[in-house]
């Protein structure tokens, strides 16, 4: 089997997470646009500052979430977002829109320049702590994208996602859905823990990479003394948690702690 491509930058990526402040139509919504897009974008620039290879804006604070119901306002602030970190820093920047606003995140892409988008959901259904996710996403998502002349930017789809539950699909593995998801098109497979800043099992990105010819990209729990262990079989780590002030994912990111991760990586790819 050939080895994937690299994901951005080098063979062994680094992306930090930006977990957007709530937007100002959402239930804890209290700061204006402006605000919210400059703080994402002074987190940008610690995260670039500190070496990541790229950087993922993600709106978590929007709980509780809708899924796939999303306003024009959810797409024109996290545009605002993306245009304010893409403005302030030099790497690729990624948009993933909660719950399943995969084009709404598309098209968020599209017009600020971002490289990537993180979709969950992607095939199979779930059944997540917002509710049935009955659809799969893959094929009205591929469709859009081609739609909108997006096909430059890159689908990296979770494969059991996280605060979810696979009762329903027990019988289906991990590897199982691996080979789905790059069967309908996926660019990139994340892999992860339970929940936010949950571990990822070492075995089980060893087993989606035994599967599939894809990039394998880790989406949670990642910490210093995880990133050897992951890096084996993964092409690159999403960080959202441990790298904010004492690891938790709502507070913001502790330079030192984004420095002191990086410098093993580092370590780790030699």
């Amino acid at each position: 089997m050939s080895e994937p491509a690299p994901v951005y930058g080098r063979s062994k990526s680094m992306i930090g997470m930006i977990h957007v402040q709530a937007l100002p139509s959402t239930p804890f919504g209290a700061l204006e646009i402006d605000r919210i897009a400059s703080r994402a974008a002074e987190e940008g620039r610690i995260l670039a500052q500190a070496g990541f290879d790229a950087i993922i804006i993600e709106n978590m604070h929007d709980r509780p979430y809708v899924h796939a119901q999303h306003g024009p306002e959810t797409t024109a602030a996290m545009t605002r977002v993306a245009l304010a970190v893409l403005d302030a820093v030099d790497v690729p920047l990624g948009v993933q829109i909660l719950s399943g606003g995969n084009h709404e995140a598309l098209a968020v892409a599209q017009s600020s320049g971002a490289a990537f988008i993180r979709c969950e959901n992607f095939v199979f259904s779930h059944v997540a702590d917002e509710g049935l996710l009955e659809r799969a996403e893959a094929g009205p998502l591929l469709r859009y994208r081609k739609q909108i002349g997006a096909e430059h930017v890159q689908v990296f789809c979770d494969i059991k996602k996280k605060h979810a539950s696979h009762a329903i699909t027990a019988d289906v593995s991990l590897a199982q859905t691996a080979e789905a998801a790059e069967f309908f098109g996926a660019d990139g497979l994340i892999v992860t823990g339970t929940a936010t800043g949950k571990a990822t099992d070492p075995s089980d990105v060893a087993e989606a990479h035994g599967a599939s010819r894809l990039p394998i990209l880790v989406g949670s729990g990642v910490e210093p003394a995880s990133v050897g262990p992951l890096f084996k079989h993964a092409d690159a780590l999403i960080v959202g948690s441990w790298i904010k002030r004492e690891g938790f994912w709502a507070n913001d990111p502790d330079p030192a702690r984004c420095r002191e991760l990086i410098t093993e990586a580092d370590r780790v790819r030699g």
